[in-house]
């Protein structure tokens, strides 16, 4: 049985990751900042909660110590405020956005790597966007270029570059980040593709097992250009 911790675990597309999780058998930890969200989300899933806020290093540090087993961490917890262009931005809108997005993810991970290693098959899935990918967003033609969120954009792109490194980093542990579309949380007010759509390409990333690939950029059609 496979052992799962999603962070961002409360709604959208962690919630419905940790749902196509259990269904499959696997146990699934639910991290969320709510603690009644958080209990009302395991209990609909059949996962188990466990408060974590990925901007609260104490917060982490008492997650480690609640989960004494874990093959695959899924950072999913993201925002996408403030609104604001990239020219406009003060250092409190960038931080507020890295803080979750890029900073969150990280230090999940290294509070996680310790118990990661344990496993036989151990994983990280950074769940990232293409609106993050260079050479999409360089591209005129791509669909998402005029997209307004600068501040997320940078992010994701800092996320999939940490997602590169931690892979060679850690070469016996699979770390890869994923797009899982454009999708209608609510995050994004509803518009996109349903959660439980999203979540079979998060969730397909997260089970490809110890032959899978390590420090790739994978969407629902393959690869995503960096």
């Amino acid at each position: 049985m496979t052992t799962f911790l999603i962070t961002g675990a409360s709604r959208g597309i962690g919630y419905e990751t940790a749902r196509v999780l259990v269904a499959a058998g696997h146990t699934v930890w639910l991290g969320c900042r709510d603690r009644e969200r958080g209990l009302r989300a395991a209990e609909r899933s059949g996962g188990r909660f466990v408060r974590l806020d990925v901007t609260d290093d104490a917060g982490i540090k008492a997650a480690a110590s609640t989960i004494d087993q874990l093959d695959v961490l899924v950072n999913n917890a993201g925002i996408l405020e403030p609104v604001v262009a990239i020219g406009e931005a003060a250092a409190e809108h960038i931080h507020t956005v890295f803080d979750t997005n890029v900073y969150g993810a990280l230090r999940v991970t290294n509070a996680f790597l310790p118990l990661l290693s344990r496993s036989d098959s151990p994983a990280v899935v950074n769940v990232t966007s293409s609106i993050g990918s260079l050479a999409k967003s360089a591209d005129p033609h791509d669909e998402f270029t005029a997209y307004p969120q600068d501040l997320y954009r940078a992010s994701k792109a800092a996320l999939n570059m940490l997602t590169v490194q931690y892979a060679k980093a850690y070469p016996t542990v699979r770390i890869n980040c994923v797009d899982p579309g454009l999708t209608g949380t609510e995050m994004m007010n509803g518009f996109g593709q349903p959660p439980a759509a999203a979540a079979a390409v998060v969730a397909r990333v997260a089970t490809l097992g110890p032959d899978g690939p390590t420090g790739q950029f994978l969407g629902a059609n393959g690869t995503v250009p960096w």
